[in-house]
């Protein structure tokens, strides 16, 4: 039988090899796009941007016996893709897997985006990527729930009224009667104007809202109302990227927060140098300009 003292330097070896495969495989990957991991390296997330400039995390499980066995994996997205996968595969893979998938959805995406910044969204507030469904306000107690299909996002959605009275039935009789109306080559507001047969309602707070930017990072417009956040308490973004192919906005607090945990980040005196997290130029920004 083998010995304890055997076992243990068997183990020992087969971990240090695991350790070696996955240190390469970031590597690979880029640390840069490395946000967090396990002490025993088998769970690993990185930070992915499409082609829009959203930012999404993979969560990635990796097996002892990597990369004999697949990884799981998980993410914020409407639903996930088939991962393929041979004892030859590496993370780079999966992340190109993952890339991929993410273009995939950019229509779906950008039809949500069209609907927050257009109409009275009541709900979700703070929408999931992998949320399909905005609740809008039309006014005088009447509600509509939109689910967009992911696979097919300019199709005719699935729509539920909320509310009572003659308001309600008369745009759920119109829905009914125009469905057949739906082309799906046209915008996807245009339509729903079109079935509705009415003005479709923005936010109150649109206008207010149009002036404000989130930032890219917490993806709120404002701070919170903090103390220990002295001036900056409930502050708007104050940090633009200085390239005009994306002029992100930042909150200089939540930027120095995500410098900070980016091993390739340099200081001098009051100034971290770093890179933009959407487009990778250059950024400084000054750490005492929070503490005033």
């Amino acid at each position: 039988m083998e010995c304890a003292e055997q076992r243990r330097c068997r183990e020992m070896a087969e971990a240090s090899n695991f350790y070696r495969a996955v240190y390469s495989e970031i590597e690979e990957v880029g640390w840069e796009h490395l946000v967090r991991f396990g002490g025993d390296l088998t769970s690993l997330s990185f930070r992915i941007l499409d082609g829009k400039g959203r930012m999404h995390i993979i969560e990635i499980q990796l097996d002892k016996t990597h990369p004999k066995c697949p990884p799981s994996i998980s993410a914020d997205v409407p639903y996930m893709f088939d991962l393929k996968w041979s004892t030859h595969s590496r993370l780079k893979d999966v992340v190109q897997q993952f890339k991929k998938h993410l273009e995939k959805l950019q229509a779906f995406w950008s039809t949500l985006d069209d609907i927050d910044r257009s109409l009275w969204v009541v709900d979700p507030k703070q929408a999931s990527p992998a949320v399909s469904y905005r609740q809008i306000n039309m006014g005088n107690d009447c509600f509509i729930v939109l689910s967009i299909n992911a696979f097919d996002p300019r199709s005719l959605p699935e729509c539920r009224f909320i509310g009572s009275g003659p308001i309600v039935n008369l745009l759920r009789n119109r829905w009914r009667r125009n469905s057949k109306r739906w082309i799906n080559d046209k915008q996807f507001l245009e339509n729903l104007k079109c079935l509705l047969e009415t003005q479709l309602p923005i936010s109150p707070d649109v206008q207010k809202n149009e002036q404000q930017v989130e930032c890219g990072i917490c993806y709120a417009q404002s701070l919170p109302i903090d103390e220990e956040l002295r001036h900056k308490s409930g502050t708007g973004t104050d940090y633009t990227c200085d390239n005009t192919s994306c002029k992100r906005a930042f909150h200089s607090i939540c930027l120095v927060d995500w410098l900070r945990s980016i091993t390739t980040t340099r200081q001098s005196f009051d100034v971290l140098f770093g890179s933009c997290p959407y487009c990778s130029e250059p950024v400084a920004v000054k750490i005492d300009s929070m503490k005033k």
